[in-house]
């Protein structure tokens, strides 16, 4: 973490034209910086990921809403019905239930 705020510090140093003086303030901004990226990506979303024709698809979801969805659900290689809306992949669940994600992947 330190060595992550430290590089973070010398970028903003930078990028504020090399200003003297500043090293306690862009270390402040820096740390600020950082613990909100590591925060955000600690607060990550359960996905699910489905290959269609060949691509493969990675969609998060909101376990709130996902009316009981618990991963294993699919097993790996049986077929699974899925829809596209917009940015989201809506997948269709053995006993009919919709799953409905945010695509933040896809690749193929």
């Amino acid at each position: 973490m330190r060595q992550a705020i430290h590089r973070r510090a010398e970028e903003i140093y930078e990028r504020s034209g090399r200003i003297p003086g500043r090293d306690l303030h862009n270390w402040a901004l820096a740390e600020a910086q950082i613990r909100t990226e590591t925060s955000t990506h600690s607060a990550c979303k359960p996905a699910v990921v489905v290959k269609v024709e060949g691509v493969q698809y990675i969609g998060e979801y909101d376990s709130a809403l996902a009316s009981g969805y618990t991963p294993g659900e699919f097993v790996a290689g049986d077929p699974v019905r899925v829809r596209f809306e917009d940015g989201k992949m809506v997948v269709i669940r053995p006993n009919g239930q919709l799953l409905e994600t945010t695509i933040i992947n896809k690749a193929g």
